[in-house]
């Protein structure tokens, strides 16, 4: 698992923002620093990916330059993965993209995910990058991955996320049975009993979009 928070970077001033109450009533400021951290780890996700050399030719002379060997497919969880997910794309700018919609009911003490839509294309033998910015209790990442195997077996899914809970991990690495790499800016103390994460951020649609009856 690769976590941001754990070394001194820029990522600590762009989570901190994010956390900020006086500073998140700014949505074009929210939005941004969730696409800044989706190009953070965009970046460290690459070192994990193949690349190989070709020939290029500079004004000066010909030289050798490094390409990925393939592109990762992009999995856009919305909608609060929305600007999450444009972090992702700046980076692998030629990435194919697909999207699912996943919906938080609340009924009762009950937590239940409702998935009515899903656009992507086929994951067979794919790099697969699951974007989601808050990974809570990973219920909702456990049933897209399930969802996904239905029409194609990827060889790997980087799950991406801005702030996770450690129950979420939990639930996660113990659902999930295909080849899985996770990467969070944050790992917070826990969910509260309405299972959002604590400190957390609050909600991160509501806040990029405003709030949904």
């Amino acid at each position: 698992m690769f976590v941001l928070a754990d070394n001194n970077n820029i990522a600590h001033q762009y989570l901190s923002e994010l956390r900020d109450v006086t500073i998140q009533g700014d949505r074009a400021k929210f939005r941004l620093n969730l696409q800044r951290i989706g190009e953070i780890l965009s970046y460290e996700i690459s070192k994990e990916l193949s690349f190989s050399e070709m020939d290029i030719q500079t004004p000066i002379e010909r030289t050798k330059g490094k390409f990925l060997d393939e592109q990762p497919l992009l999995i856009c969880v919305l909608r609060a993965s929305m600007p999450f997910f444009q972090g992702f794309l700046n980076v692998f700018d030629k990435a194919d993209c697909g999207f699912v919609g996943a919906f938080r009911q609340e009924n009762g003490d009950k937590i239940e995910i409702d998935f009515s839509y899903q656009a992507t294309p086929d994951v067979t033998d794919r790099e697969v990058i699951l974007i989601d910015p808050m990974l809570a209790t990973g219920k909702s990442i456990v049933k897209t991955v399930s969802n996904l195997l239905k029409i194609g077996t990827p060889k790997v899914v980087h799950i991406a996320g801005v702030i996770a809970a450690p129950e979420g991990l939990e639930y996660i690495s113990k659902h999930i049975e295909v080849p899985l790499k996770i990467w969070v800016g944050a790992i917070d103390r826990e969910l509260n009993n309405k299972s959002y994460i604590v400190p957390g951020l609050g909600d991160a649609g509501d806040l990029a979009f405003g709030p949904k009856l």
